[in-house]
């Protein structure tokens, strides 16, 4: 199920955050107390289907209790065709499970990212970005979720 509002979610628990890609999707996962966010290798696939079954691994062997998915908005606010993607992913990911869905702006989570890795070289940044990015979003979720 998809919300609308992170007061539905567990107040305790571990969370997935998700920063959705055409072909590299970036995961982080908290731990039980969402003190901590840690970004995973990204999700590399070819088409949706294998990318809500990878997600759907990480649910399940993890425990997760609510999923949180980066919704790409353009600097107006309003909404793209990649926008379109994103819910798109959401609504088949959340038709395979109960664990509830929600969106978060994503806007300058992918530039967050980039700063806070410091210096590395291009290829890292390639590598490392999707996951780091979905950390920020996962992390700004829960600060949100504490307020």
């Amino acid at each position: 199920m998809i919300l609308s509002n992170f007061k539905v979610f567990n107040a305790s628990g571990r969370l997935i955050g998700i920063d959705w890609g055409a072909r590299r999707t970036g995961v982080a996962v908290s731990d039980a107390d969402r003190s901590f966010v840690f970004a995973r290798a990204p999700i590399v696939s070819a088409n949706s289907g294998d990318l809500i079954n990878a997600v759907l691994d990480i649910v399940n062997a993890e425990k997760i209790v609510g999923i949180v998915i980066g919704l790409p908005l353009r600097t107006n606010g309003a909404e793209s065709e990649t926008t379109a993607m994103v819910r798109a992913f959401a609504s088949e990911l959340a038709q395979r499970t109960d664990v509830p869905i929600m969106f978060i702006d994503e806007t300058l989570s992918s530039s967050a990212a980039q700063e806070q890795m410091g210096r590395v070289r291009r290829s890292d940044i390639k590598e490392k970005l999707d996951s780091n990015a979905a950390r920020v979003i996962l992390e700004n979720a829960i600060a949100m979720m504490k307020r």
